[in-house]
């Protein structure tokens, strides 16, 4: 079980500095994973040895059952991505979260499709 407790000020909100959240680590231990990446939980069970804060394990609650981008991910915690990137390396390093580079469609994008971006945005 964790021995850190979450600090919560109802007016300011979190009181802890994200790097206190990512234990003084500026670098996750995984290679480095793409803001659209796809993060989900494996199902896996938390290991003995695994010493999971509660920003672990709400990130594990984030992406159980279902598969979320990195992006989203950092918006729903609270957390800024370089902290999330932190936390889900050591969550890969357990087995806990599997994670899956962005799909992207190989198809060339064509003047027209600019074009009509460009029309769309003159419109908003």
């Amino acid at each position: 079980m964790s021995r850190e407790h979450e600090w919560v000020d109802e007016e300011a909100g979190p009181v802890v500095r994200p790097y206190a959240v990512a234990r003084g680590r500026t670098r996750s231990s995984a290679p480095r994973i793409d803001l659209l990446a796809s993060v989900a939980a494996s199902g896996l069970p938390v290991p003995a040895k695994a010493e999971l804060s509660v920003q672990h394990r709400r990130l594990i609650g984030c992406v159980t059952g279902q598969s979320r981008p990195l992006v989203e991910v950092a918006a729903e915690l609270d957390l800024p991505v370089g902290v999330v990137r932190v936390l889900l390396g050591d969550l890969l390093h357990h087995g806990l979260v599997t994670v899956r580079p962005p799909f992207f469609n190989d198809t060339a994008t064509t003047e027209n499709l600019l074009q009509e971006v460009i029309n769309g945005l003159k419109a908003l």
